[in-house]
């Protein structure tokens, strides 16, 4: 599997961003889909989680303002990250676990937020 993300920019305190991962390779062997973010000086951070039986997941700190969601043939997902905090600015990775527990990395996109 082979994942690439992209869609990350500049934007405003309360704006919106869609972060898109491209999917490609063994994509029917994905379980779990997820988006991690890391912000200068901090551990990289899970922040949403998209199981293979549909569940969603969010950290604490992006609930309610991110949703996390996936094309029924595996081949993009996404991250809408609405009301943004600069708080929030951050390198955000896509990320997938298969079923053999193999994990695979996006090469990260850049997010700002500008207060």
């Amino acid at each position: 599997v082979q994942l690439q993300a992209s869609g990350g920019g500049l934007v405003q305190a309360g704006g919106s961003l869609r972060l898109s991962c491209a999917i490609f390779g063994s994509r029917n062997s994905i379980d779990d889909m997820n988006w991690y973010r890391q912000a200068p000086g901090k551990e990289r951070e899970l922040v949403a989680t998209l199981t293979s039986g549909g569940s969603t997941i969010y950290s604490d700190s992006v609930k309610g303002r991110f949703t996390i969601s996936m094309t029924d043939i595996k081949n993009r997902a996404y991250l809408q990250m609405d009301s943004l905090k600069a708080e929030d600015t951050a390198v955000y990775y896509c990320h997938v676990q298969d079923r053999w527990s193999r994990h695979y990395w996006g090469q990260g996109t850049l997010v700002t937020v500008s207060s």
